[in-house]
């Protein structure tokens, strides 16, 4: 019997994971392929599950894997979803792990008994956003290269955020992942051929990151799960006038006192009785419907103080059973 190929999408927070990650599983879903979608988050909540909602059907499987614990205490839970999963005979996994991510975790795992008679290796494709800053914290250019070094393809999203061509951007952003693997003596360098930058990609653009596969590299390791500072806090029952949004999270991050905010994600209650998926970094927020969800949100980041968030979220808060975590 042929193996399960794993496609893994990688990319730093905010580069587009999701937003990929669902017309890819639409391609391959629209071949008549049996797909499970594993979300692996370090976190207890996953709120990109609300947008991947309406791909679950009959050949559409959601999964996800919560973090918590210690990085053995999270391979535990990640083998034994795997195995499960092996056990139900899916053409194809999709994952997508969260922003901070330990490739090593990735491979060692498939390596494991039962784990490598049922699965392999299909596609890493890695997702460097156009509006990504040209100079990241120390911790986060490690996790762009690290977690683009092993990738069969790289994709340019958000093309219609920028004024360059495709072209323009395509070189800028290859410069800057290249500086990144070479700062970690990464012995590869990436080239304009290895980049799709498209938008909206083809079905043809599909089929090319469904055949990308992967490579080797090597690299010298700077940080680890164990090492990482960044920290994940959770606010629930969060119900802000959808008029004031953005300006609490421009608020939010420009506040020192509140810590180095990498991101903020949640959903939260809209105007019209639906509701908002957040995903803002430094400088940028993008909001978008979503069918169904839950109110919270997720603020990952270093230093960060629950106190400082919390006095601005209350300030404005129309839920009485607020709590942060």
């Amino acid at each position: 019997m042929a193996k399960t190929k794993i496609d893994l999408i990688t990319g730093i927070l905010g580069s587009g994971k999701t937003t990929f990650l669902r017309e890819y599983v639409r391609y391959l879903l629209e071949k008549g392929e049996r797909i499970a979608v594993l979300e692996n988050d370090f976190g207890a909540v996953n709120v990109d599950m609300a947008m991947l909602h309406d791909l679950k059907s009959e050949n559409c499987r959601l999964e996800m894997i919560t973090g918590g614990g210690d990085p053995d205490c999270h391979k535990r839970r990640f083998k034994t979803q795997l195995i499960s999963l092996g056990m139900q005979h899916f053409d194809r996994i999709v994952m997508e792990p969260s922003g901070i991510f330990d490739m090593d975790e990735f491979f060692d795992t498939l390596y494991e008994p039962p784990l490598d008679n049922w699965f392999e290796i299909g596609s890493i494709l890695t997702l460097l956003d156009t509006e990504m800053p040209e100079m990241l914290t120390a911790q986060q250019e490690y996790l762009l290269a690290s977690e683009a070094a092993y990738s069969g393809r790289l994709i340019l999203s958000k093309l219609s955020h920028t004024d360059e061509t495709p072209e323009q951007a395509s070189a800028r952003v290859l410069a800057h992942v290249n500086r990144a693997l070479t700062a970690i003596f990464c012995d590869r360098q990436f080239s304009s051929e290895e980049m799709l930058a498209r938008e909206p990609l083809t079905v043809q653009d599909f089929a090319e990151c469904e055949a990308a596969g992967y490579r080797g590299a090597s690299y010298v390791k700077q940080f680890n799960l164990e090492n990482i500072e960044s920290s994940v806090h959770y606010f629930m029952h969060v119900a802000v006038p959808e008029t004031e949004l953005e300006s609490v999270i421009a608020g939010l991050m420009q506040d020192a006192r509140c810590g180095q905010i990498l991101r903020i994600k949640g959903t939260l209650p809209a105007a019209n009785g639906g509701w908002l998926k957040i995903n803002a970094v430094p400088g940028k927020t993008e909001l978008s419907a979503v069918p169904t969800a839950q109110a919270v949100l997720i603020v990952i980041g270093n230093g960060i103080s629950r106190q400082e968030i919390d006095r601005h979220l209350l300030a404005v808060n129309t839920d009485p059973e607020y709590v942060s975590i």
